[in-house]
């Protein structure tokens, strides 16, 4: 099952490859690709009558054109649906298999390391996507005389489908060894036996003079357990759906296994927000390119969270950690995490002045975007193409909002700059540089990533005592339905609605979106200190529930060791009743439990 989940995987990376194929080439400007200097050209300041409108772009406004964009949406919706089927079978079987047939010590190392292995996965897609995002989107289909874009152009876009064709035969040939495994694995025998012959030794003096306690032999013990776990693959069908509400509810009532899943899908929801967005938010806070912002992501973030997983495993197997210790270990790590987080508030760039949105200088903030410096101009309302005044550090959405009417090209040693001259709108007429304005606080960034690497490495350290809890909490043949269970609720509970939530937190501090076909399309500026409240906001909210869930589970656990602490301790009623028929002249030692 595995292995045919890793190829419908390789499928579904194919399929997402598909959408640049039959898309016609990206355009990023309204003239034509083969003529570099009206790229130049079509964003400056010329006189109305000679300006051509903005009826290129109607043109892509077409019901056919329309259609075919929402086809190829569709085709990357299903591609993503067949990755998360085909990613399934991995989780529950693969660490339901390894704890079944690894010894009980061995199983938290080897679990820590099976996580720690799966997160090297997008460690290494991070930095595979920055080395794509490097190169231009129709890498396989460049125009002649090439492209005036550079990569810190905001209207660049990398080949986001080159990462995708890469993992699709990385996981078609991983999935060919998983059909040449036996159809039982034996299970650590000679650790097991060594261990059995060393508590029988320490153990025989102490059960010397004692009458041996009235319990099933090991072989009979062996033969029920093994009974059942038989049940369940006997079953058919039909069996298997009449059971499966019961083994569901029986499941559910586990207050630990319920405490710890919901602990869990907060910390899914935290790294689901992360994954998404995380460089996109570097990109806009800190304004570093695209590819900057993968390439830190796959060097710090993942590195931090293997070594996570690894010492909380780690950790279990060395001190040998009960259930408790688990439950401490879990919220200790949590609340490491919730402290480093709180600096990540302050740590940040405000967004800088960009004309007619955040500078302006009048009572009418829609009015700025046409001042009367460029009555004369006819720029278009969907153009895009930043400019900055390098003196004052103002930002213009295109050369024709400031007012420029000429452009002029300064080679350089590594690459050329543009400038554009003769600006009305611009102090004291300046010529303005081509690309958006560099921030100041782009140092920042490294700061900022570190204290969330962190974060990240301690919120994992809960990663493997987590599953211990829930392994151990639950009946060995209920233990591959209990982790479905549990991927489920992450599933639905987590990755599904989290990116929606973050998204949406995200596109409220949006203060100038992009309009395409006189609809709302893709947001050009953000509030840079609203987009940091709101986003560390809100991972803060899911740290602090994950850390009320573990505290939750930390004093069920005790309650439950003090219970049957005091059961231990408390005599059986035929003790009991021994006490009270020994009189009082029996010496105390001859009454003791």
């Amino acid at each position: 099952m595995i292995g045919y989940g890793a190829i419908l995987v390789a499928l579904a990376g194919l399929l997402m490859t598909l959408p640049h194929f039959i898309s016609e080439p990206y355009r990023y400007d309204n003239t034509s690709p083969e003529d570099m200097p009206q790229d130049f050209k079509a964003s400056l300041c010329l006189p109305t009558t000679s300006a051509p409108a903005s009826a290129p772009s109607n043109g892509n406004c077409s019901s056919y054109t329309e259609t075919q964009h929402l086809s190829v949406v569709g085709i990357m919706f299903v591609a993503q649906t067949l990755l998360g089927v085909g990613g399934v079978p991995i989780q529950p079987f693969g660490i339901s298999y390894i704890d079944d047939f690894a010894h009980n010590s061995n199983s938290p190392l080897y679990l820590g390391i099976l996580f720690a292995v799966t997160m090297m996965g997008p460690g290494l897609a991070f930095g595979l996507g920055s080395l794509m995002l490097r190169l231009y989107v129709d890498i396989n289909q460049m125009p002649e005389g090439g492209i005036s874009l550079t990569i810190k152009d905001p209207r660049w876009v990398g080949a986001w489908w080159l990462g995708f064709l890469i993992a699709a035969g990385a996981v078609a040939l991983a999935a060919i060894p998983y059909f040449f495994f036996p159809k039982e694995m034996p299970k650590e025998k000679r650790e097991l036996q060594f261990r059995r012959k060393v508590l029988a030794v320490t153990d025989s003096p102490a059960r010397k003079g004692k009458d041996p306690p009235s319990k099933q032999s090991p072989g009979e013990s062996t033969k029920k357990q093994d009974g059942l776990v038989q049940i369940a693959p006997n079953l058919t069908v039909i069996q298997f759906i009449k059971v499966f509400p019961r083994v569901l509810l029986q499941t559910l009532r586990h207050p630990i296994f319920l405490l710890v899943v919901l602990s869990q899908v907060c910390l899914s929801s935290m790294a689901a927000g992360m994954a998404t967005f995380l460089p996109k938010f570097l990109e806009r806070q800190f304004s570093i390119t695209a590819s900057y912002a993968n390439l830190l992501i796959g060097c710090l973030s993942f590195p931090s969270v293997i070594v996570g997983i690894v010492v909380g495993g780690v950790l279990v197997k060395r001190l040998h950690l009960g259930p408790v210790g688990c439950g401490a270990l879990c919220l200790l790590g949590m609340l490491l995490c919730l402290f480093f987080s709180l600096p990540l508030f302050f740590i940040g760039c405000s967004s800088h002045q960009i004309a007619g949105i955040t500078h302006q200088t009048s009572a009418h903030p829609g009015l700025e975007l046409s001042p009367s410096c460029m009555e004369a101009c006819s720029c278009p309302l969907d153009g895009f193409d930043p400019v900055c005044d390098p003196s004052t550090r103002v930002e213009y959405i295109t050369p024709c909002h400031a007012g420029c009417s000429s452009w002029v090209v300064q080679d350089a040693l590594d690459n050329s700059q543009v400038f554009y001259t003769n600006c009305s709108c611009v102090v004291e007429g300046n010529p303005v540089l081509a690309g958006s304005c560099d921030s100041t606080c782009s140092h920042l960034v490294v700061p900022f990533l570190l204290l969330v690497s962190l974060g990240s490495a301690l919120a994992c350290l809960t990663h493997t005592p987590s599953f211990m809890l829930i392994l151990r909490g639950v009946k060995k043949e209920d233990k591959t339905l209990a982790v479905g269970i549990q991927f489920m609720f992450l599933r639905i509970l987590a990755w599904m609605p989290s990116p929606v939530i973050h998204g949406s937190a995200i596109d409220t501090t949006c203060v100038h979106w992009a309009l395409s076909c006189g609809r709302r399309a893709v947001c050009r500026y953000y509030n840079n200190d609203l987009l940091r409240n709101r986003f560390i906001g809100l991972q803060f909210f899911f740290k602090t529930g994950s850390v009320i869930c573990f505290a939750l589970v930390l004093a069920v656990l005790r309650q439950q060791d003090k219970e049957a602490r005091t059961k231990e301790s408390r005599p059986s009623p035929a003790v009991e009743q021994q006490l009270l028929v020994s009189g009082p002249g029996k010496k105390p030692e001859d009454s003791r439990v």
